[in-house]
């Protein structure tokens, strides 16, 4: 099988022009088959204070009333997803920006409302997404770069967690590929004390995880992110690694901490 690599990045490292520039460097001349997925809640959050309308965050997850999704497309599908796609052009990578509404990749089902309710909020699954199609950008050589906004069918666009949108896409093509995936993140991977980042935690299995959480050493925006890579490990995904923006080596190996089973 062909190797395929998605790697994840979010606001903190959009909004950092030398962890961005480095990503993207390594990115671009990362060989095989490659996806690119990306969040900018923070850049989001700042722009909803400059207009007035206070971000509401529930353990890392967005609620998103109409005014939210408004701003989240606006930020997400136009101004970073289409900075991003010309970063990669200018350094010679075929890149392709998408939401899941473009060729229909991501269709998602809007949230039900239970303890919470979070709105425009879409949820996927990895059955639902057009593997073919992304498979055919995938072989005439094109670089898709993801954004998280999904839909409904029905004319409606939702908010989606980029993780969440990571994990499914890889766990659509394992089946195609061995899948690598990266979530990338301003810390060096997920540390035993959020003060060291030289306490990087080298591998998280369920067990450890679930006593991390215990402990406080995993918590808020974290825990989505590891279910969702526990998600694609427990789903064909060959590796699921969380690293920082300096873990990029020229050798193409990745440091940080890896999901075991």
């Amino acid at each position: 099988m062909d190797q395929l690599t998605i790697i994840k990045i979010g606001g903190n490292i959009l909004d950092n022009q030398s962890f961005l520039d480095n990503l993207l460097d390594y990115f671009s001349a990362l060989p095989g088959k490659k996806i690119l997925v990306h969040g900018g809640g923070k850049i989001a959050n700042v722009l909803m204070e400059q207009l007035g309308i206070k971000p509401v965050m529930i353990d890392g997850r967005r609620i998103t009333d109409e005014k939210t999704l408004e701003i989240v497309t606006m930020v997400y599908a136009g101004l970073i997803n289409k900075k991003l796609v010309a970063r990669l052009q200018q350094r010679g990578c075929d890149a392709l920006g998408l939401t899941g509404a473009d060729a229909n990749i991501i269709p998602a089902v809007k949230r039900p409302v239970k303890d919470i309710d979070y709105g425009f909020v879409g949820d996927v699954y990895a059955k639902d997404i057009s593997s073919n199609t992304i498979n055919s950008f995938l072989a005439m050589g094109l670089v898709p770069v993801c954004a998280p906004i999904t839909h409904n069918g029905d004319g409606i666009l939702l908010n989606t967690n980029a993780d969440t949108i990571a994990s499914s896409i890889a766990i659509a093509l394992a089946h195609y590929y061995e899948v690598n995936l990266v979530y990338c993140l301003e810390k060096n991977g997920v540390l035993m004390n959020s003060e060291d980042e030289n306490s990087v935690i080298s591998k998280i299995d369920k067990k450890s995880f679930n006593e991390y959480v215990l402990s406080g050493v995993v918590s808020a925006g974290m825990i989505p992110k590891l279910e969702n890579a526990f998600k694609a490990i427990d789903s064909g995904v060959k590796q699921v690694t969380i690293c920082g923006p300096q873990a990029f080596k020229q050798d193409n190996a990745i440091v940080g901490t890896v999901i075991v089973c």
